[in-house]
């Protein structure tokens, strides 16, 4: 669990970034058929100021423990070990046919230093038996108030409840593309974040709790940055971390009810590797229903705890943390500024998750030829600034570990996905 001051800001802000389409695990090549289930395009800063030299603004805000909760507004919900849980349910619902007690916590409105245009919240929590957790986010555009947006229905597995972001929310001032707040237009210039606690009604029944809510907001400018300067990693004469190394491709055709493994396992895949890592693998009793002669059972495991009913996919962002959370110390969604970014984590062997999209020729030597969204995991860099990659499009183990060109790679993450990155560690690996 991290602790950080009561939301804590993190401003990360440099010249020159991009926006551009994001996208969670579409690919083209000669041989692979295109992704049935693509994330659709957005625009992170509207046209009429989209210039290549405005800044890129990155603010990070957090709630965990006690002290910080107490900022927010509580209604049904109080804090026990540092943790929101359930007291006395102030409401009900019903859902699927089930009643279920219903408490929340309110963010105070959160100024991000500048007009936001995106904003991706992701949290660790634990939801025993029918138990979940709806994360919602509303925000001020030019005075007005806007409605709460939902960012998330979640649960820890799907026997009583299936996870899922929820569609058809451009009603107002803003709109949710899968898991991303987007503001059109001069964007929000201040924001609440709320998350609901759900448990089957009766005072006997298990309740959730909520051990941090995490995040980031965003207003990134179009065009295509400047490549980042060597950093931390690389002028200590380079750095690569014994991350394993999984193939989403031998997957394919797995499991066709969490979206069928191979192209669409690119999330799950990077997520179990990082996993990996940190030697927080879900225990075998876990993935006992892949079946035996799976290689690797434990990618289909994390497809089914990342998988997406609205969707259709288990690409969804703050999914994936959420479920990393669950079985290692802390996970959380941010955007980077550039790789240089990047550097200071892995100097301190926490490897990353990110989302890059490119096109035909535009990554040399990349196991697919153009992709408009592709997850894979930085394991380091070299003394002269390259990325070294685990690349799960490899059609095997052997082909996963790749080093990419500096300039290439960072142009695909940053005009991609804006540097969507999703940071998983344990205590053993404090954040830089």
């Amino acid at each position: 669990m991290r602790r950080l001051p009561p939301a804590l800001l993190l401003p990360a802000v440099i010249l020159g970034l991009s926006s551009g389409p994001i996208g969670g695990h579409a690919w083209a090549s000669p041989t692979d058929p295109p992704s049935a289930a693509r994330r659709p395009a957005v625009s992170a800063t509207p046209a009429t100021t989209a210039r290549a030299a405005e800044t890129r603004q990155i603010t990070d805000a957090a709630w965990d423990g006690g002290s910080q909760w107490r900022t927010g507004r509580k209604n049904g919900v109080r804090v026990r070990k540092g943790a929101l849980v359930l007291a006395k349910p102030t409401r009900s619902r019903r859902t699927g046919g089930t009643t279920y007690d219903v408490g929340q916590w309110t963010s105070p409105w959160t100024s991000p230093g500048f007009s936001l245009t995106e904003l991706i919240a992701s949290w660790q929590a634990a939801t025993p038996r029918n138990s979940w957790i709806e994360v919602r986010v509303r925000g001020r555009v030019n005075g007005v108030r806007s409605s709460w947006d939902i960012l998330g229905r979640w649960a820890e597995t799907t026997r009583w409840f299936r996870r899922t972001s929820v569609s058809g929310q451009g009603d107002d001032l803003a709109d949710v593309a899968v898991d991303t707040w987007r503001v059109p237009g001069a964007g929000a210039a201040t924001y609440q974040v709320q998350v609901r606690l759900m448990r089957r009604a009766g005072k006997n029944t298990a309740s959730p709790s909520v051990d941090s809510l995490h995040a980031v907001a965003t207003r990134l400018p179009s065009g295509t940055p400047a490549t980042s300067k060597p950093g931390k990693a690389a002028k200590a004469g380079g750095i690569t971390l014994a991350v394993p190394k999984y193939s989403q491709m031998i997957h394919t055709g797995h499991s066709p009810q969490y979206g069928g493994g191979g192209e669409a396992w690119c999330s799950p895949t990077s997520t179990a590797m990082v996993l990996g890592y940190y030697d927080s693998l879900p225990t075998p009793a876990s993935y006992a229903w892949v079946g035996s002669g799976h290689t690797d059972p434990w990618v289909d495991a994390a497809a089914l705890g990342t998988y997406d009913r609205d969707y259709e996919g288990a690409g969804n962002w703050p999914f994936n943390t959420a479920y990393a959370a669950t079985l290692t110390d802390d996970a959380f969604v941010t955007r980077l500024a550039s790789l240089r970014a990047a550097e200071r984590y892995l100097a301190t062997r926490i490897p990353l998750v990110v989302s890059i999209s490119f096109g035909r020729g535009d990554l040399d030597g990349a196991p697919i030829s153009s992709t408009a969204g592709h997850l894979l995991v930085i394991v380091g860099f070299t003394a002269g600034g390259d990325v070294v990659v685990n690349d799960p499009a490899s059609s095997n183990r052997r082909g996963v570990r790749r080093t990419y060109d500096r300039a290439q790679f960072e142009a695909a993450w940053l005009d991609g996905s804006g540097g969507l990155t999703y940071v998983i560690h344990d205590d053993a690996h404090p954040l830089p």
